[in-house]
């Protein structure tokens, strides 16, 4: 699964006791349960000043039915309370105005005929690439760019669902649960969908005999069709029975049918080694698109778990699982297929579709051919070292080397057609679909690695493909280090010198056109020059966020930067909050109708917290 899933709480000592204390210490408790992974160096988890930036509420709703219940479920009541008052804040979200807007956009007859960013990859092949007359931003602009407004998203610390932009709205899904639909050009409040949990994917918007639809999943494994314009619920369908189960990828709409990626966090909760690691398997689930009645679901794993051996607690562990979809996939229409990228496996024996490229058929579902690119990585943050023992590390122990970037369909230069997909080894890809996914080529970018290679997305225009890398190292300094985060019996710093940097490659060859390092972090103490966010092109720029905050912008032709923001700090939002931009992680950039959108803030291990969109435009007018 994803190096950098972000989670609340993660405690893996024993389970309470059944009798409650009078008066629980939630200080006590945390350190307890909590702090081996918070202030333990575990990437997954945010560390404790992070947590601390949450409401109260939203860390009880997490321990009592949402992504922490496993851990929850070893707490009573009052330990939940008593942890929850520790680390959240008393306040509410409920308290800040809504900024509603006045005036709605018009509505058009057919607003995907006009300029708009539509789902995670822009398009159905997953190109992440915008055309001139969707883009409305000339390259020799891009230097112009200055912020317009800025919108904060309350009670969390990431921001890491990208937005659409679609007829003059946008819709942005948020870490608290709400998904909301914005004027695009002033960021005021058209209305809020309370989703039943934390919405991370992308928005899909279908404009049909119904008007227009919404689709996007949660993180507890449902997906949605909202009413676009009015924000009302038309159908919800839970599409996988695992409790660890979630979307995190964008589902695809073709024709009448949702294809809806799930991934999970069983990686994280079967670490701990009272836990019977691990039953998830990944899986695609196409949906009518209608009703949300489900046609068909195919497993990422064929065989289902079975008992395999016991740990050293003598707890049963099960396998083969893992191999989630973290990414959106990519659509041939000439073929009637889908290719999708899977994750590491979660368990023994590893998988022979993880950290795969799959083809399955649109029409059923059926595998057509899989493309194995790193054999036996069955990984658990238990296999991380930060931990006391290797619990539930699998006995393969593998390097943790996901697909979570969509894999893009495009042509050559020749006529021929490719799949270009780009892994967390640092390697990418380029498979021939008319082969059954034969390899064509492949370039090494970089070391790669848990937290390494290429994270979360490329671009590709009609000659070369755009690639950001990661490659964040974490080295062990001495207490009192500035930027150091506290582990479990040591200190660790992100290495300001290690990773980062633009790559362009051929389409047709792999070879590497232009390179631009990262500008460095100079001696800001922990800062990382690692890029991990996806990348976004226009027409002769391409843009790439990083761990440091900053949003850059590059000559596509020969990678000079010709534009520069730091989004980290403080900003007085248009819905009345005061709202923080940090990392650059996750989703990246999209550019619309003269205007560039971008999400600042990822509060997990290497990434600074925040929770603010931010609008930028020619001049910020």
């Amino acid at each position: 699964m994803r190096a950098l899933v972000t989670l609340l709480v993660l405690g893996l000592l024993a389970p309470a006791a059944d009798a409650a204390a009078s008066d629980p210490d939630g200080a006590a408790l945390y350190g307890e349960r909590c702090a081996s992974c918070h202030d333990g160096g575990v990437a997954r988890a945010p560390d404790i000043v992070s947590l601390k930036q949450m409401s109260a509420a939203t860390i009880k709703s997490a321990l009592s039915d949402g992504s922490m219940r496993s851990v929850g479920e070893t707490l009573n009541t009052a330990e939940i309370e008593a942890v929850s008052r520790f680390l959240g804040r008393a306040d509410s979200a409920a308290t800040i105005p809504a900024a509603t807007c006045g005036k709605a956009p018009p509505v058009s007859g057919d607003p995907l005929s006009l300029p708009h960013w539509n789902g995670w990859g822009v398009d159905l092949a997953q190109h992440r690439f915008q055309p001139a007359a969707m883009a409305g931003l000339a390259a020799a602009d891009v230097p112009k760019l200055k912020l317009k407004w800025a919108f904060g998203l309350s009670e969390v610390t990431r921001a890491n669902a990208q937005p659409t932009m679609v007829g003059g709205r946008l819709f942005l899904g948020s870490a608290n649960g709400k998904v909301y639909s914005l004027d695009a050009k002033s960021g005021c409040v058209l209305w809020t969908f309370a989703a039943d949990g934390p919405v991370r994917s992308a928005i899909t918007i279908a404009v049909d005999g119904r008007g227009w639809t919404a689709y996007f999943g949660d993180q507890r494994g449902n997906a949605y069709a909202v009413d676009a314009l009015a924000g009302s619920l038309r159908w919800q369908t839970h599409v996988e029975a695992h409790r660890a189960a979630m979307i995190s990828g964008a589902p695809v709409l073709v024709d009448d049918t949702l294809y809806v990626p799930v991934s999970s966090f069983e990686e994280v909760t079967g670490a701990n080694i009272t836990y019977s690691c691990c039953t998830f398997r990944g899986s695609i689930v196409a949906l009518d698109a209608t009703s949300g009645a489900q046609r068909w679901q195919t497993y990422t794993i064929a065989e289902e778990p079975k008992a395999v051996r016991k740990n050293e607690n003598g707890v049963e562990l099960f396998g083969p699982s893992g191999a989630g979809v973290w990414d959106s996939p990519s659509v041939d229409r000439t073929l009637g297929r889908l290719y999708l990228g899977t994750g590491d496996s979660y368990s023994d024996p590893p998988a022979d579709t993880s950290d795969a490229i799959l083809a399955l058929r649109l029409g059923d579902g059926a595998l057509v051919w899989k493309q194995q690119m790193t054999a036996g990585d069955a990984f658990t943050v238990a296999c991380g070292g930060a931990l006391p023992g290797r619990g539930n590390c699998p006995q393969a122990g593998g390097p943790d080397l996901d697909f979570g970037t969509s894999p893009i369909l495009v042509t050559l230069g020749n006529g021929k057609r490719a799949i270009i997909a780009a892994q967390k080894s640092g390697v990418v890809h380029a498979l021939d679909p008319d082969q059954n996914g034969a390899i064509l080529w492949q370039q090494r970018i970089g070391r790669g690695g848990a937290l390494g290679g290429i994270q979360w997305g490329a671009a590709a225009d009609e000659h070369k493909v755009y690639v950001a890398l990661s490659d964040i190292r974490i080295r062990r300094v001495s207490e009192g280090t500035p930027g150091a985060q506290a582990a479990r019996g040591t200190t660790l710093l992100l290495d300001p010198h290690v990773g980062g940097g633009l790559y362009a490659l051929s389409l047709e060859t792999g070879e590497v056109v232009w390179h631009t390092p990262h500008p460095g972090c100079g001696d800001t103490p922990g800062c990382s020059p690692a890029q991990s966010a996806a990348v976004t092109a226009i027409p002769g720029v391409v843009f790439s966020g990083g761990l440091d905050g900053h949003l850059r912008a590059y000559d596509a032709a020969d990678g000079r930067i010709v534009w520069d923001v730091d989004t980290k700090g403080s900003y007085e939002t248009v819905n009345g909050m005061t709202a923080r931009g940090g990392s650059i992680d996750g989703p990246g950039p999209v550019v619309v109708d003269g205007m560039l959108y971008v999400n600042s803030g990822y509060a997990v291990f290497g990434g600074m917290p925040g929770n603010v969109l931010l609008a930028f435009s020619v001049g910020g007018s």
